[in-house]
């Protein structure tokens, strides 16, 4: 008999690499079928059910049915993220417009819930498209970048405000940018190796540092993955996460 492959949907940013790490370093990987996606593409396959799992912009949720978090493992921070970032070449009172990165949900909604309620001020909102950073980001123009990109981005805009860092001053709690979520029910068994693989994963971040170092040698790898970056979807965690979900409905 035949099984059909659990099929899971993974950010392909680097802060999602332990975890990829895990999941491929693992027998679970001859019954899963995983796909590498930016964070609106996990949320829109999961929404399409042409994904079971995929860990998704927490703004995402709530806009698929029977989507239920399946693991104690996120993507998160406790202050300053690194790699979620706005960024202008005024300073933030001075800024007019700003522009969204097409690649995430929970940013964008992040972004404006911190201009609203922390900087207090009325921009002109823009979607970007895929060349965003390099033609609409000028003048009074600010933009949105996350993932990878920002490591070049912190070379070229003289004014970077990480949010991660600004949600923790405004509100005191950590922040979740994503997790894994299901659209249906799965196995407890499944779940259970699951969870195990992720953790792996996080077990081995020397290993995927070490694979990372070759292609930014100059980037601070350890400091990232362990003072930026939490994957464990604790209390706290929790906590910012509903303040978050609730702060969403008055955008």
């Amino acid at each position: 008999m035949i099984m059909n492959k659990i099929k899971i949907s993974a950010i392909t940013y680097l802060n999602s690499k332990p975890f990829i790490y895990g999941l491929t370093h693992t027998p679970l990987l001859n019954s899963i079928d995983l796909s590498l996606d930016i964070p609106s593409v996990c949320a829109d396959k999961l929404k399409a059910g042409t994904a079971d799992i995929g860990i998704i912009p927490v703004a995402a949720i709530g806009g698929i049915k029977g989507a239920h978090i399946v693991t104690d493992y996120c993507i998160s921070c406790s202050g300053k993220v690194r790699t979620v970032v706005l960024v202008s070449h005024v300073p933030i009172g001075e800024i007019k417009s700003i522009v969204l990165d097409y690649q995430s949900r929970t940013s964008v909604q992040l972004v404006k819930i911190l201009v609203r309620d922390y900087w207090q001020f009325q921009p002109e909102w823009k979607n970007g498209g895929i060349h965003y950073i390099q033609e609409d980001i000028k003048d009074t123009t600010a933009g949105v970048i996350i993932g990878d990109r920002v490591f070049e981005a912190e070379t070229q805009f003289p004014y970077l405000y990480d949010l991660g860092e600004v949600w923790k001053e405004h509100t005191g709690l950590d922040f979740v940018f994503a997790c894994w979520v299901a659209n249906k029910p799965i196995e407890a068994a499944f779940i259970e190796k699951f969870s195990a693989a992720l953790e792996n994963g996080i077990v081995h971040i020397p290993d995927v540092i070490t694979e990372y170092l070759k292609l930014y040698p100059d980037y601070p790898f350890e400091t990232y993955f362990r003072e930026n970056i939490f994957y464990h979807l604790d209390e706290s965690k929790r906590k910012g996460m509903e303040l978050f979900l609730r702060l969403i409905s008055r955008t």
